[in-house]
């Protein structure tokens, strides 16, 4: 499986015309760049949000010119530490133009099985999969890109059936 880096993966955000869909379903990423701002939340320190800017900056620029971003959040309820401080810090994303849902995880049906391995991924235009895999760690190892039209039609009927479902962030009450 060849695997494209998190930079690479971010330079398909210039070539989808109307939808990225990401589908988060860890309760824990280890992302090197937060670990600064999550330890000082962790602490009840102010948080310096700069390091979202780039990626605010190119979610703002491609809203503006009518293309979607959308995510879902799979999450375990009680939140783990990271969760609650995603869920703090998803103003920023919203602001910039990012729709956002969360939906708990024992509100789905037992017999639903996430496409891919059960990893997350970002569907661009609802064609082109970008699966994302993790070591043992939980740190980014890359994504995957998959563009066989079974997977990616099950993706789609997820990302639906998802969507309906979870609450949006502004409605989401941990």
């Amino acid at each position: 499986m060849e695997l494209i880096s998190s930079a690479q993966r971010n330079r398909l955000f210039e070539t989808f015309t109307e939808d990225a869909f990401h589908l988060e379903l860890r309760d824990d990423y280890s992302v090197a760049d937060e670990n600064g701002p999550f330890e000082s939340w962790l602490r009840g320190e102010p948080v310096d949000y700069s390091y979202m800017e780039p990626w605010t900056q190119l979610i703002g620029r491609l809203t503006r010119e009518g293309k979607t971003v959308r995510r879902v959040r799979v999450v375990t309820e009680p939140h783990t530490p990271y969760i609650q401080w995603e869920y703090a810090a998803t103003s920023h994303n919203e602001v910039a133009g990012e729709d956002i849902r969360w939906v708990s995880r024992h509100l789905l049906a037992d017999e639903l099985v996430f496409p891919v391995g059960g990893n997350d991924w970002w569907l661009f235009d609802g064609r082109l999969l970008a699966v994302g895999h993790f070591d043992g760690d939980g740190r980014v190892l890359g994504s995957e890109l998959v563009e066989t039209p079974d997977v990616v039609a099950e993706c789609v009927r997820v990302r639906d059936l998802l969507w309906a479902l979870a609450t949006p962030h502004r409605e989401y009450k941990p």
